[in-house]
């Protein structure tokens, strides 16, 4: 039936524009944006997900970077303890010298006490941030090792512990005054040894030792020699575990950019196909609606 008050035909092209339309909006959306669930409409199931992974994404963004400043407080503890090694190394060499029959013990205790003041100058100058690992107070540091979100789904921030010793066989050259100082009668370097000569490796003055006492000055520098190796050993795991969780932290989050992907993402070569149907449908179904809403036309033929 032919009516003048209802176009069928046309009321079907233009619910078929429509639909066209409104496939055409939501493929340009995913185009442009490289996404196919950007909002919650989408998919609220899939949204959800990558909105959580996203989140915590940003947070082992943060743990890398909290990372990277642990290990440079621990690298330069490590430099600053590695240097000291090395300078009561040559101390100790000293010391064997100086036990040589016909060695002027005045002469080698000058190039001692230059190492003394070396051993202070490295002690003052490894901090890093306002925090110095081998020279201060005593206490326990820590540094950012990881961020777990566990099967319960609560996340939560992991710390690696170093306990800073001011004790004879501790893990600090010097200890501290409780004032921001540096307390050189404490630490590894500071503290007082020896049965008879009962000083420090920092007060050291061999110039009058006679044979027992140069023997307890070398066992003293030896045993603080070891004490710091221990430091340096444990400074040194710290620092590999420190590198291995940065590496692990940057695959997991590429691991996880890359779940984000498979849940959001469009895929851009399905996306640009549909679109180009879509622009031919549409094409289409305009010259459709055209011819429906022309019927009216023929009607007036009808009447002349």
């Amino acid at each position: 039936m032919t009516s003048i008050l209802t176009n069928v035909a046309a009321m079907s092209a233009l619910s078929t524009l429509r639909s066209i339309s409104s496939g055409m909006e939501e493929t340009q959306s995913r185009v442009s944006s490289g996404e196919r669930v950007g909002e919650a409409s989408d998919n609220a199931a899939y949204w959800s997900i990558a909105t959580t992974m996203k989140s915590d994404n940003m947070a082992l963004s943060a743990v890398s970077d909290a990372l990277g400043l642990g290990a440079s407080k621990v690298d330069t503890a490590y430099a600053g303890m590695d240097a000291a090694i090395d300078v009561v190394k040559e101390m100790k060499a000293k010391l064997v010298t100086a036990t040589e029959e016909g060695v002027d013990k005045a002469k080698v205790q000058e190039e001692i006490s230059q190492l003394q003041e070396q051993l202070m100058s490295i002690a003052e100058s490894a901090a890093f941030s306002g925090e110095n690992w081998i020279a201060g107070d005593a206490a326990d540091v820590t540094v950012v090792s990881g961020f777990v979100r566990d099967a319960n789904n609560a996340v939560s921030v992991k710390t690696t512990t170093y306990t800073l010793d001011d004790a004879a066989d501790g893990t600090l050259l010097f200890g501290g005054d409780g004032a921001g100082g540096i307390d050189d009668t404490t630490g590894v370097l500071g503290t007082a040894g020896g049965a008879t000569i009962a000083v420090s490796v920092y007060e050291l003055d061999i110039s009058t030792y006679d044979g027992t006492e140069m023997a307890e000055a070398l066992s003293l520098v030896d045993e603080a020699l070891a004490s710091m190796t221990s430091a340096g050993a444990e400074l040194g795991s710290i620092s590999t575990r420190i590198e291995l969780q940065e590496d692990f932290v940057g695959a997991l989050s590429d691991s996880l950019d890359s779940g984000i992907g498979r849940l959001v993402d469009a895929d851009m070569n399905e996306e640009s196909t549909r679109l180009k149907a879509l622009q031919t449908q549409q094409q289409l179904a305009i010259q459709s609606l055209s011819i429906a809403n022309s019927s009216s036309e023929v009607i007036l033929s009808l009447f002349r």
